[in-house]
């Protein structure tokens, strides 16, 4: 007989609310214009801790926020003032 068990797992991914189009301050078009196409640009916040925007990649596995990127890799954040 086999037994699987499965401890400790959790499904993370965006808070509800969270996205473009929701949340506290809405995303600046010029970001979403700089980001690339591949990214999830309707699921993206704003990281204050390190002053760069981030997305919700829903990969076949798990629900992860990821640097939000240029088509040449840049991370996209805003100038420090």
């Amino acid at each position: 007989m086999l037994l699987l068990t499965l401890g400790g797992c959790a499904a993370l991914g965006p808070p509800d609310g969270m996205g473009a189009a929701t949340g506290t301050d809405p995303i600046p078009e010029a970001v979403l214009a700089m980001a690339a196409p591949y990214q999830n640009l309707g699921a993206i916040e704003f990281r204050p801790e390190d002053g760069c925007y981030w997305y919700w990649h829903d990969g076949p596995v798990e629900t992860t926020l990821l640097p939000l990127r240029t088509p040449q890799g840049n991370p996209i954040c805003r100038a420090s003032t």
